[in-house]
């Protein structure tokens, strides 16, 4: 177990000084940086997982994403990848209950997606219950997942996000508000957690024991704290801890950033399965060699920049076909996307300037025209972080969160007298 910041950084260490043979397989390392010849790590199995009624025959899950993981993109991870879940980016509760548009478009699911997997944030129990009710009642989904992850301010300055499991109270009448009204209409329901709002105030531990106690049919953890928001390296060690201490399946997530990162995980902490972020930006990819490397296959996908921008008019196309046919806005939502696609090919800052000019979809065919479709992927950015590596910054509560492990009269009249929760996107 590791209790300190000196020991996390020495495991870190250790992990970062393994080496792959040209098999594919981690070979361990001697104190001297020398391969052992007799420790070649175990090959490594996943089982599918039960998640209630439904069963995820490779346990490989596209992590919530807000802005990125709409039908269109989810539609081309699953394309590559195994039968896993891929889940749509996270929907404010408040937002759903009061029929915003850009909500109820963000609950749309593609008709090949096999387990409409959705997400749901919020803070007030009784506005999450309603949203429940909602995707119950609209047949809206086959899986719920509820967001106790996100680190970003606007959602934890409210309470929200990996700010809520710190509230006790709040934290289980959420999941049992959620738990019955799904679990009437047999939908399991799942949770995302980190690892606590700093090494302070670490929350992951009771909030996994309180999950599976109120219903959760399995844990994501996020090995992060909010504090360390994207920065570092997480620390699977805590994720093995959970998984010793649970009963139902938990989902590792953290830094998988090639198929390798994902064999390693499951390796270290004997997780139920691993789920992806910011590592599938502008690779979907990955999952693909993900599902290679489950499968004990070392077929990895090394793409020319003409079969990227295959992908890129794909999911231009898509995109257009989410917006109802809005070319225009489809193609300023592929922008970020595109960003992700060209990281580091060397095609030039005009290219890229060319590219985010673009408002039609002739418009992003005349730029994917102009290059090069024989360039390779660069070896430089393979298997390598992606999207926002940003380290510790400022966390933001409410006033006096971290007083007490349950909410005060004063919070409840804070966060839920006035409804604050945001009902526009």
């Amino acid at each position: 177990m590791v209790t300190n910041v000196k020991d996390a950084e020495t495991v870190i260490a250790a992990r970062d000084r393994e080496r792959l043979d040209p098999r594919g397989d981690v070979v361990a390392t001697t104190g001297d940086g020398m391969t052992s010849p007799d420790a070649v790590a175990e090959p490594v199995t996943i089982a599918p997982v039960q998640l209630g009624s439904i069963t995820v025959p490779t346990p490989v899950v596209l992590s919530p994403m807000a802005g990125v993981t709409n039908w269109p993109f989810r539609v081309i991870c699953e394309e590559y990848g195994p039968d896993g879940l891929y889940v749509a980016e996270m929907i404010t509760a408040r937002a759903l209950v009061a029929r915003n548009p850009k909500a109820l478009r963000l609950c749309r699911f593609a008709p090949s997606e096999k387990i409409r997997s959705l997400q749901l944030y919020g803070v007030n129990p009784a506005i999450v219950e309603q949203a429940a009710h909602i995707v119950v009642d609209e047949h809206m989904a086959d899986h719920v997942d509820l967001n106790f992850g996100c680190p970003v301010p606007k959602v934890t300055r409210r309470g929200g996000g990996s700010a809520l499991p710190w509230k006790t109270d709040l934290f289980r009448e959420i999941i049992q508000r959620v738990v019955r009204v799904c679990g009437e209409a047999n939908i399991p329901v799942t949770a995302k957690i980190r690892v606590g709002i700093d090494h302070e105030h670490e929350t992951f531990m009771e909030a996994g024991h309180i999950a599976q106690e109120e219903g959760c049919a399995a844990v994501t953890l996020h090995a992060r704290t909010t504090a360390e928001y994207y920065g570092g390296h997480s620390d699977w060690s805590r994720i093995g801890e959970l998984v010793e201490a649970l009963d139902i399946p938990v989902f590792g997530n953290g830094d998988i950033w090639g198929a390798d990162d994902a064999l390693e995980m499951v390796r270290e902490t004997g997780c139920a399965g691993v789920a992806i972020g910011r590592g599938c930006q502008g690779r979907p990819w990955l999952f693909a060699d993900i599902k290679h490397a489950f499968a004990g296959d070392d077929t990895r996908v090394n793409p020319t920049l003409g079969e990227v921008c295959n992908v890129i008019q794909r999911h231009a196309e898509l995109l257009t076909e989410f917006y109802d046919g809005d070319e225009r806005m489809a193609v300023h939502d592929l922008r970020k996307h595109i960003a992700w696609y060209l990281k580091g090919f060397p095609v030039g800052g005009s290219t890229r300037k060319a590219f985010m000019e673009c408002e039609s979809l002739d418009d992003v065919r005349r730029e994917i025209g102009r290059l090069d479709p024989a360039m390779t992927f660069p070896e430089r950015v393979k298997d390598k972080p992606r999207g926002r590596v940003r380290f510790a910054k400022k966390v933001h509560l409410p006033y006096g969160w971290l007083e007490s492990r349950e909410t005060t009269h004063e919070q409840h009249e804070t966060l839920f007298g006035d409804d604050p929760m945001d009902a526009s996107y």
